[in-house]
């Protein structure tokens, strides 16, 4: 796990996959089960706290990044008003590499059912960018995906494949959303590149209609 102690209140730290199932998580139950991404979210924080000196006291700000090898986790003591009121999240949205944010504050010393797994839709989804290191792992994956209501399109930028997703909350709902998640994770990996640096430096293969067209070329006969 690498930690990097970003202020007085502030601790970010990536967590790969191969470090989440080294301590015992695979990555379904970090993504969907409540109680397991709980149970290593505090896991992970009594390492930081002993690594960083980083005090986990009272409420805190929770920010999840999914990206290609594993979870990046920013975590933000909340700031308290003269009232004892927290103030308002210090995370903004419209960094477009999230996967998912969400905006509530947790207390480790209070009972709190709340607190969703990263792939609960309590957390925002955002566009999702998942990059495939050969075109032929997009064949199998795109006759398992012709149902799913969503925007695709397909680039090439430096020797990858990247997937983009973008989702229409009006003809798709989360767990819908969540579902796809999980498949498409079975044959690529998300990705922290942002659709901007893409769309500037990489080729576009299909503008849309990602998965009926391969599987209409490509897909078994």
């Amino acid at each position: 796990m690498e930690i990097e102690r970003i202020n007085e209140n502030t601790v970010k730290f990536f967590l790969s996959y191969i470090d989440i199932e080294e301590r015992g998580f695979t990555r379904e139950e970090v993504w969907y089960n409540r109680d397991k991404s709980e149970e290593l979210f505090w896991e992970m924080m009594d390492e930081v706290s002993d690594e960083s000196e980083f005090e986990v006291e009272g409420p805190l700000w929770i920010q999840v990044h999914a990206m290609s090898g594993g979870i990046e986790v920013t975590v933000t003591r909340a700031q308290m008003s003269e009232d004892g009121e927290p103030l308002e999240s210090p995370f903004t949205s419209d960094d477009s590499r999230k996967l998912f944010q969400h905006g509530k504050m947790y207390d480790r010393d209070e009972d709190d059912d709340d607190m969703p797994a990263i792939g609960d839709p309590a957390f925002e989804w955002l566009d999702n960018i998942f990059v495939f290191k050969e075109f032929d792992d997009l064949i199998p994956l795109a006759g398992k995906t012709l149902d799913y209501e969503v925007k695709t399109s397909l680039y090439s930028f430096e020797n990858n494949y990247y997937l983009h997703l973008l989702y229409d909350d009006e003809v798709m709902d989360d767990s819908r959303k969540t579902d796809l998640f999980s498949v498409i994770s079975e044959f690529g990996a998300p990705s922290n590149m942002t659709i901007h640096r893409i769309e500037e430096y990489g080729k576009l293969i299909m503008d849309a209609d990602v998965f009926s067209t391969i599987h209409q070329y490509f897909g078994a006969k």
